[in-house]
């Protein structure tokens, strides 16, 4: 496993291979198919969004509520593919990645090399192990969507797999 500390550095970025497990700490966003709609209607409507997209990586996740003590509940990742209408032009936008559950479409990976960026997977089912690398929790924007508002994690090991690299080699393929 490679400890990788986000952002990614470009020497790191380069580093990884699709199958690469990795470990990553730092800070990431939660956001799932609402909270992309709203993200959506913010560009179109030409305001500003609630992150800064070249400072994120996106976490297909919706978090339990935290149970006393801890800062978050179950979290596992969603399925990825349902994000892939939005990934791309986040993507070109200046998103830094992706963290999700499963395989993304053709375009989205043309967009991952485009900008020489990683989409890491992790393990549905995993909710309860994922939440025990997340040490802190932010509601950060659309809090109506509850479980599906963005929200912002500092993680410590959070345990990953590079699902596609920056050179758009996959391990969803066959």
């Amino acid at each position: 496993m490679k400890k990788i500390t986000l952002p990614l550095s470009p020497s790191d970025l380069n580093a990884l291979h699709a199958g690469d497990g990795v470990l990553l700490s730092g800070t990431i966003y939660t956001a799932r198919d609402c909270a992309h709609r709203r993200l959506f209607e913010l560009l179109d409507r030409g305001e500003p969004l609630p992150i800064e997209l070249d400072k994120t990586y996106i976490y297909y996740a919706g978090p339990c509520p935290a149970p006393a003590g801890k800062a978050c509940g179950s979290c596992g990742p969603t399925t990825s593919a349902r994000m892939n209408a939005f990934a791309p032009r986040l993507l070109d936008l200046g998103l830094l990645g992706m963290i999700g559950k499963g395989e993304m479409s053709e375009e989205t990976r043309a967009a991952l090399v485009r900008n020489k960026k990683v989409y890491f997977a992790a393990i549905g089912g995993g909710g309860a192990q994922y939440a025990k690398s997340i040490k802190k929790s932010e509601l950060v924007a659309f809090p109506d969507l509850l479980s599906e508002a963005i929200y912002r994690f500092e993680v410590v090991d959070f345990p990953a797999v590079v699902a596609i690299d920056a050179r758009g080699k996959s391990v969803y393929d066959r």
